[in-house]
């Protein structure tokens, strides 16, 4: 079968890779309907994560079941299914409580930019929706499966509430998602930090209120000038920078909340500064599998369209200018068609 495969920063291919195959009996094979490029994809591909050897790439997407293993009931051949980057077993004790990201089973997903993929501990992992649904669904269902359950972590863990003011910093596909959830989640004023016009637009329609372009010092200073001096109730950061990190530490009020889903990168938080912001401090990979069967029942309805994070659509042979597009910020999110 043909897949991505990166060989050294800035280097994707579309080359032949082994076809997928069970190999334990909690596995199941699906065939591709969409996949797509994801942020933190750029992160190897710029060369600040390493590359040591050439490695397929991709740990989202949605598709139809082509075979299982012997131990899986939960899903059959033919069905249309939603995964998670992260799967789980959705039975242990991390599971049970809602953290199936942290399953004592778990293996991230890392080769779903392909024609086929192996989905591990499949019985836990997979959700099946009724009946195959319409092609426009598939982009929002295929966000579903990490920067829209990414994005409603990021909410849920900042405690966003009724009546609340959020700020979502970062304005990549996941915070422009995390805008949708904090929306969702009934906040009142939705504060997106972005300095790009079509993001904003973008973030806009999704339901931001107010839009601050400005950075750092100058952006905490503005949140807090928004907010009468004393910050947001909810903060989302969704970038992973040590910029983002502290602006939006900063940017929460003291009792406030942030929620931290951006892969951090040379990030450090100062322990002292913590303690005296009485600021609370949640995040991690999302356990998306805890918010699927919603997610997936909102974008369905129609109530929510996280698929329009999706401005450049190319075949799957074309992977290498999705990457290059993302790079070079003319692409928010890269969907690619097998």
């Amino acid at each position: 079968m043909r897949g991505a495969v990166i060989h050294a920063p800035g280097d994707v291919r579309f080359e032949t890779v082994d076809d997928a195959k069970i190999l334990k009996p909690t596995d199941a094979i699906i065939r591709t309907a969409v996949t797509c490029v994801c942020g933190s994809d750029l992160w190897p591909y710029r060369g600040a994560e390493p590359t040591e050897q050439a490695h397929p790439m991709g740990h989202e997407y949605v598709g139809f079941v082509e075979e299982v293993g012997a131990e899986v009931t939960a899903v059959e051949p033919g069905q249309f299914v939603v995964g998670s980057f992260a799967t789980s077993d959705n039975a242990c004790a991390n599971c049970r409580n809602g953290f199936q990201s942290s399953c004592l089973n778990r293996e991230f997903m890392s080769t779903c930019q392909a024609e086929y993929v192996r989905i591990p501990n499949a019985q836990g992992t997979l959700v099946a929706t009724d009946g195959v649904p319409g092609e426009e669904y598939w982009p929002g269902l295929l966000a579903v499966s990490d920067v829209m359950g990414t994005g409603w972590w990021a909410a849920d863990a900042a405690e966003v509430r009724p009546g609340s003011t959020a700020v979502v910093v970062g304005d990549g596909a996941v915070g422009l998602c995390a805008v949708i959830a904090a929306k969702e989640l009934g906040a009142e004023r939705i504060i997106a930090m972005s300095r790009h016009e079509p993001r904003q637009r973008l973030a806009r329609e999704f339901g931001a209120t107010d839009i601050v372009a400005e950075r750092g010092e100058e952006g905490v200073a503005r949140i807090k000038e928004l907010t009468n001096g004393i910050g947001a109730d909810s903060v989302l950061e969704c970038v992973g920078t040590a910029q983002a990190m502290r602006q939006a530490l900063s940017s929460a009020r003291p009792g406030g909340d942030v929620g931290f889903v951006g892969v951090p990168h040379e990030v450090a938080v100062d322990g002292q500064e913590l303690f005296f912001s009485h600021v609370g401090l949640r995040g991690g990979p999302a356990p998306v599998r805890r918010y699927l069967p919603d997610l997936i029942e909102r974008v369905l309805t129609g109530r929510i369209d996280p698929g329009k994070v999706f401005d450049l659509t190319l075949p799957l042979e074309q992977v290498a200018e999705g990457y290059k597009a993302m790079d070079e910020r003319r692409a928010i999110k890269t969907l690619l068609k097998p």
